[in-house]
């Protein structure tokens, strides 16, 4: 007689699943906002927008994941910041649209779940949520045998914020003249990590998971606070692609962004990367946020108030680190 076989058996416990969702759902309600309609456990999460005040929505949605940081995570051990990169990877794009976060949800895949990691991890997505002002309406926990090595996960995010139609960012009216503002990065944030990892040995990284690990900086209640304030013309988020590749993402045609070297503040993490890997400038610019984590278009006029507001009310630094010129478009480092 054939001995019986069950899912568990196969490898996925679902009872258990079960037990960690339950587990983590107050923690889950403390990120509920306006226009959250329920709570989690349906087979859908439900948003009423028309509870959040604004006039005419536009929806503004973003997906995105943290990449091969999670490589050093595991290897540190460390999952308690990850999900703070993964709610900040998407709603730092949609905010370059003018756009408030209102609700995110996640996906978390394993090749056997581990409760503590998987806690940890949503600790993090909760506490991201919490710095966007967003509510952590639903996600999914998958328990994948033979796709993931032991202690190995991936993540996935989504998020969909709103803006009125009539306060969309979309670069149109940035003009020749107009000052670049950029917004101070937590480090290297989420992205160049399978350069890092080439050329940082594993001992190191271990080592150093504090500096690695750095949690990505969430924009989006400082953009948000700085826009009821002052006219924000574009926004880029400094992602893959560095300062080369967003930056003219926001541009109108026949103008270029021109970046002055040495005008912010530059993280250690960076002159460390810079020194064990030889790269060159294109190459470090085009690969790392470099300090600057997101990128604001303003009239000149506005730049200074921006600062004050930014550092006063938001303890962030900024720098005037360029101005938009006429020309191909594009970026340039002078």
């Amino acid at each position: 007689m054939k001995k019986s076989i069950t899912y568990k058996k196969a490898g996925v416990d679902i009872n258990k699943a079960d037990r960690l969702i339950r587990d983590i759902k107050g923690l889950v309600r403390t990120t509920a906002v306006k226009g959250v309609v329920g709570g989690i456990g349906g087979f859908g999460g439900l948003f009423d927008p028309k509870l959040t005040g604004i006039k005419d929505p536009l929806l503004v949605a973003s997906t995105d994941g943290v990449g091969t940081k999670l490589k050093v995570a595991q290897l540190a051990g460390r999952h308690d910041t990850v999900g703070i990169d993964l709610v900040a990877m998407c709603v730092n794009d949609i905010v370059c649209s003018g756009a408030r976060p209102a609700f995110f949800l996640d996906y978390f895949a394993s090749g056997k779940l581990e409760g503590k990691v998987w806690k940890d991890v949503v600790k993090g997505v909760v506490k991201g949520c919490r710095a966007a002002g967003c509510a952590l309406l639903g996600g999914e926990t998958a328990e994948l045998p033979g796709m993931y090595k032991k202690g190995e996960y991936d993540l996935a995010g989504f998020a969909v914020g709103l803006v009125d139609r009539k306060k969309v960012i979309d670069g149109k009216k940035i003009k020749a003249g107009d000052a670049v503002l950029g917004l101070a990065s937590s480090g290297l944030h989420s992205n160049g990590y399978s350069l890092v990892r080439k050329v940082v040995p594993a001992s190191q990284l271990k080592k150093k998971s504090g500096m690695f690990l750095e949690p990505t900086a969430i924009y989006a209640k400082p953009v948000m606070g700085l826009s009821g304030k002052i006219k924000i013309k574009g926004i880029a988020n400094i992602t893959g692609g560095g300062f080369y590749d967003n930056i003219p993402r926001v541009l109108p045609a026949g103008l270029r962004a021109v970046i002055r070297k040495g005008s912010w503040d530059i993280p250690e993490v960076f002159g460390a990367l810079t020194r064990r890997s030889g790269l060159g400038e294109k190459e470090l610019y085009r690969t790392f946020n470099m300090g600057i984590g997101m990128v604001l278009v303003v009239s000149p006029k506005d730049a200074v108030k921006a600062r004050a507001i930014l550092s006063k009310e938001h303890g962030l630094k900024s720098w005037v680190i360029g101005l938009v010129a006429g020309g191909k478009k594009g970026a340039e480092l002078v």
